[in-house]
């Protein structure tokens, strides 16, 4: 089964569908991707990065993976990134 792993720096954060049998990356999304209006804040950005992965892995017919936060407590910006993958179609 693929993994969403999740990195986070001070001002982006990644996320990247990965599948360890075959070593590769299915997929990969970053807030750099997501054109917004307005200000919005770090967490709602996370949300919308979720949201994208979750779109990138459907079109790859990719409906299961395990997410996988790494070090990072899940709350604030993991938290919502999380949310917004679910909310995209991701069962994890």
């Amino acid at each position: 089964m693929p993994r969403i792993c999740v990195f986070r720096s001070a001002r982006h954060i990644y996320a990247q569908i990965i599948d360890d049998e075959k070593e590769k990356t299915l997929a990969a999304a970053s807030d750099q991707e997501i054109k917004l209006k307005g200000k919005k804040s770090k967490t709602d950005i996370a949300k919308e990065v979720g949201k994208l992965i979750a779109e990138k892995a459907l079109k790859k017919k990719i409906k299961k993976a395990v997410f996988d936060k790494a070090s990072y407590r899940y709350q604030g910006k993991i938290k919502a990134l999380a949310e917004g993958a679910r909310e995209g179609g991701l069962i994890f």
